[in-house]
């Protein structure tokens, strides 16, 4: 079996005694920050929603709600990458919720290079890189902010306006990624595009290995069915010490009144289905993240929610960390 990058060079060890959580949205003081590490890096998991959040713009249900106190909002899938011992930052996805992902960065990190030394698209859909406009003249006016993009992302953002006046302006940089080339961030961090199976109207769709400290962390937010992939999802999981992966619908007739065909995501169910024979120690690195707003495992009290639990499985949190 094929392997991405060089997932076969990587010790399998978990994040057990490492890995914490803490929840920043809705539980926290103003003036108190998250506890994370500050001599190790750490991914943070600034947002879990599929590309227009929770709740979603027309549903007058799903805001009545949070206001009555039954649910919680969702920003739109993200994760922040933090080297403390270096003062660097990177973003994973730029959202529609920038402005508020942010946020949550600066209570926890800081950076000589701000907003982020770096940006990192995994490609042209509406939840992962319309936050680049705050980048511009209109807001922030950044200088050269680096965009990691693969090479008909990048095109995507030079040819088309707005985001080509980005460009124009040098509010940002593109680095141009190819291939599975490893990119190197320092402090013995590295980030390695692979390519996934998906809508690809505007540009190629990548995941990412995020590695430091000889521990990895899969994420892949956006993919087809995992058929479609010439990568076994199971091997890659055993490989890898956490594993992100598309939760967009749980199950087929999410949708009424659409085909859910034309929109090929792997099922929560099918995932869990797919992968019930591993070990409940590699089930264990499973979060699914990326989930639609139709979703119930958004939704903790939801069966559905209890069902990926009791199966093993884990549904990503907003504000939980990831210790290198």
């Amino acid at each position: 079996m094929r392997k991405i990058a060089s997932f076969s060079t990587l010790k399998t060890e978990l994040l057990t005694g490492a890995l914490f959580l803490f929840l920043v949205f809705g539980c926290s003081p103003k003036d108190q920050k998250p506890v994370v590490p500050s001599d190790s890096p750490y991914l943070m998991v600034l947002g879990i929603a599929q590309d227009a959040g929770y709740p979603q713009a027309g549903y007058e249900a799903e805001w009545q709600a949070i206001k009555e106190g039954k649910r919680q909002s969702a920003l739109t899938v993200s994760l922040g990458l933090v080297d403390p011992v270096h003062n660097k930052r990177y973003l994973f996805e730029a959202t529609p919720d920038f402005k508020e992902q942010l946020h949550l960065m600066d209570q926890v990190s800081e950076t000589n290079n701000y907003p982020f030394d770096g940006i990192f698209l995994t490609h042209a859909h509406i939840g992962h890189y319309t936050g680049l406009m705050h980048l511009g003249r209109e807001v922030m006016g950044t200088n050269s902010t680096q965009v990691y993009a693969m090479p008909k992302m990048k095109v995507f953002l030079e040819e088309n306006g707005p985001w080509s006046q980005l460009v124009a302006l040098n509010n940002i940089s593109i680095k141009e990624m190819r291939g599975a080339a490893t990119v190197r961030l320092g402090g013995n961090i590295s980030v390695t595009p692979f390519l996934v199976p998906h809508r690809d109207e505007y540009s190629e769709t990548v995941g990412y290995q995020i590695s430091a400290n000889q521990k990895s962390v899969i994420f892949i937010p956006d993919i087809d069915k995992w058929e479609k992939w010439n990568i076994d999802i199971a091997e890659v999981i055993k490989e890898n010490d956490i594993v992100l992966i598309d939760a967009s619908f749980f199950k087929d007739g999410e949708l009424p009144g659409r085909d859910m065909s034309k929109i090929p995501h792997p099922f929560t169910t099918e995932s869990m289905d797919l992968l019930e024979k591993l070990s409940p120690e590699n089930k264990a690195k499973v979060y699914f993240i990326h989930a639609n707003h139709s979703n119930p495992i958004l939704d903790k009290t939801s069966a559905a929610y209890k069902e990926v639990i009791d199966r093993g499985f884990n549904v990503a949190e907003q504000g939980q960390v990831f210790p290198f």
